[in-house]
């Protein structure tokens, strides 16, 4: 075949899907950050490139301009990590096997208007691990380390280490771990993404505290801290969530979290009627009603995130007003949190990243004493 042709068939081909995904998900609207019920902000965007300072809580607004972090860049002088991938075989774990995916969304169960109908299949899955360990890890030692949720899936991506090696040269984070690990495929509901990252209980935390964590140890080389507040969890979108979930399920494991677009929405699926809500019931119901827990907690969310992706109409889908309601609880119950409100930025806020995801990592550190 003539490989213009294949070239042209092939950028029809995702005209076509983005098209199709563009009717099925309108552009949200954007949310000003003083509208009415938002929470109060500090406002920071009078000056692009500005981030709160590291020992601040509360809510700030950043943006419309943002400037990329200087420690995106690959550090100049001084030693650089080590990156090392290696992958799992899910017949090989005991938790998480087989996954499950879907070949359609699901249509809403008229009985249950919170949760969808949807079949699903059995699956077998890889999932790859990507794992960095610092220059300045000292062998025997238990390091503190983070895990990132939603890792590559191919090749390694450098901007992490670079943050890390810089972060960890200027003494403004330990000397950590880093643990990317890949999703199990698919998205939402009815995919093992959505099994893993959705659920809202402590079994993802199990399965990496059971399955990631020792591969890790025995194909780096490292040994991994045991304290909880060595122990950090990051995410994006459901990922975000996700992150959350491990830590209030799993406190004796995790208690430092970065979210961003965080998921704090219905999307549990199946339907668990102990949280009908699924992460919305974090802002609804759990942390309103529970004692405070030992959790420090990053959060941010575009001003034009999501709102009603898919055909679910619960008033449980406006990513803005989820993560407006999690500033406001977490403030209430006295939380250690930082809450950024990013101008001119959508779902995943992958603009607004590029200038505070150094600060929102060294932010979520802030306090650790190293282990002597």
């Amino acid at each position: 075949m003539n490989p213009f042709k294949t070239i042209a068939f092939a950028t029809l081909g995702t005209l076509l899907v983005l098209t199709s995904l563009s009717a099925r998900r309108p552009k949200p609207p954007v949310r000003a950050f003083d509208a009415p019920g938002a929470p109060t902000f500090k406002r920071l965007d009078e000056q692009s490139g500005v981030n709160p300072p590291v020992d601040a809580v509360g809510n700030y607004v950043i943006g419309p301009e943002y400037k990329p972090a200087p420690e995106r860049k690959a550090l100049k002088d001084g030693p650089k990590g080590k990156v090392t991938q290696f992958n799992i075989d899910s017949k090989t774990t005991k938790l998480l096997n087989p996954g499950i995916a879907r070949k359609v969304f699901g249509t809403v169960d008229p009985k249950n208007p919170k949760t969808l109908i949807v079949e699903t299949h059995e699956i077998d899955y890889t999932r790859k691990i990507t794992v960095y360990v610092p220059a300045q890890y000292k062998a025997g030692s238990a390091a503190p380390f983070m895990v990132c949720h939603d890792g590559p899936k191919g090749k390694p991506n450098q901007t992490i280490p670079n943050i890390l090696d810089n972060l960890i040269a200027q003494k403004r984070v330990p000397p950590m771990v880093v643990i990317q690990i890949a999703n199990g495929g698919g998205d939402a509901q009815g995919h093992q993404r959505g099994k893993e990252y959705d659920t809202m209980s402590g079994v993802f935390a199990e399965y990496i505290e059971t399955e990631v964590l020792p591969r890790v140890e025995k194909n780096c080389q490292v040994k991994l801290t045991k304290n909880p507040d060595g122990r950090a969890v990051m995410g994006s979108s459901s990922g975000g969530s996700a992150a959350l979930i491990m830590a209030w399920y799993r406190t004796d494991l995790y208690r430092r979290v970065l979210t961003t677009s965080g998921t704090f929405v219905n999307q549990q699926w199946p339907f668990d009627p102990r949280t009908p809500g699924g992460a919305w019931d974090f802002h609804d119901k759990l942390i309103p009603q529970s004692p405070k827990k030992p959790i420090r907690l990053f959060l941010a969310v575009g001003d034009y995130d999501l709102l009603n992706p898919n055909v679910m109409r619960d008033d449980m889908h406006d990513w803005v007003e989820a993560n407006h309601r999690m500033a406001k609880v977490l403030k209430t119950k006295g939380y250690e949190y930082q809450y950024l409100f990013c101008q001119n930025s959508g779902h995943g806020i992958g603009n607004a990243k590029t200038q505070f995801l150094p600060h929102a990592i060294e932010w979520v550190w802030h306090g650790y004493q190293e282990e002597k």
